[in-house]
């Protein structure tokens, strides 16, 4: 399994996003060299392209040079952000009607263009793959999320994307059974780690009170990957205050790994 670390912050609405792109470097220390590539990110903000997306220009810079990184490898990723804007591209590379993926995030990102409040990409993305058509929204499980904007629950609501929260996180081999009940055959698991409890884990832009136990988190994905082959897996969003209390919330970060790889 080969890590990918793309510090991308553009995606995020903080004004300090930065924070993302230290994160991502802070997991790299503790990744084994030999099998961890680089994504290499603007340094700009970039501009909206009439997108409606914020800094629309670095985020498709960076969509294309993680893609490509992704095409020469022969094993599954473990992509690692930065904000969550990065999975995008690593869902497009595996994506196919037999693909569940699983969502674990505070927010469900499932705004678009026209109803997101921020034009962050970040609160988009999961929208966009779905619309994209890279997995098919049957096979979507929002898990964890405990921000929804009418918005989204708007569009979870008219595509059929499903959602489960921290309490039915709490039966790991039954949240994995419902996962596998949609019918697919590979998994991609994408963690915004903001889905954990902040009262366990501090390296956060935005904690929002009462998320997923890390213990409970890692038991519910060693039963995904149990249950359904890996397709790849997103970890994002890590932002410590400094890289002293990094070293605080590394043991979580290297549980959740740990639990992706089996």
């Amino acid at each position: 399994m080969t890590f990918v670390v793309v510090p991308q912050w553009q995606g995020s609405p903080s004004s300090r996003a930065m924070r993302l792109a230290e994160g991502a470097h802070a997991i790299r220390a503790d990744l084994p060299a030999a099998a961890t590539r680089e994504v290499e990110v603007p340094l700009e903000a970039g501009d909206e392209q009439g997108t409606g997306i914020a800094r629309f220009g670095s985020l498709e810079i960076v969509r294309e040079r993680l893609t490509h990184v992704l095409r020469e490898l022969d094993d599954p990723a473990i992509v690692i952000g930065g904000d969550c804007g990065v999975s995008a591209a690593a869902v497009a590379h595996v994506g196919g009607p037999d693909l569940a993926l699983v969502w674990f995030d505070a927010h469900p990102d499932l705004n678009t263009p026209s109803t997101s409040p921020s034009g962050a990409f970040g609160g988009m993305v999961l929208a966009s793959i779905v619309e994209a058509g890279h997995v098919d929204p049957a096979h979507v499980v929002v898990a964890g999320a405990r921000e929804w904007d009418p918005a989204e629950e708007d569009f979870a609501s008219e595509k059929g994307v499903a959602s489960i929260d921290v309490a039915g996180l709490a039966d790991a081999e039954a949240f994995a059974e419902a996962v596998a009940a949609t019918g697919a055959s590979r998994v991609y698991v994408h963690i915004d780690l903001d889905v954990l409890d902040p009262a366990e884990f501090e390296g956060l832009l935005g904690p929002i009170p009462f998320g997923v136990p890390a213990a409970q988190l890692a038991a519910a994905v060693k039963a995904l990957v149990r249950r359904l082959p890996l397709a790849g897996a997103t970890i994002a969003s890590f932002a410590p205050e400094s890289a002293e209390k990094a070293v605080d919330d590394a043991p979580t970060i290297l549980r959740l790994i740990a639990a992706l790889r089996g």
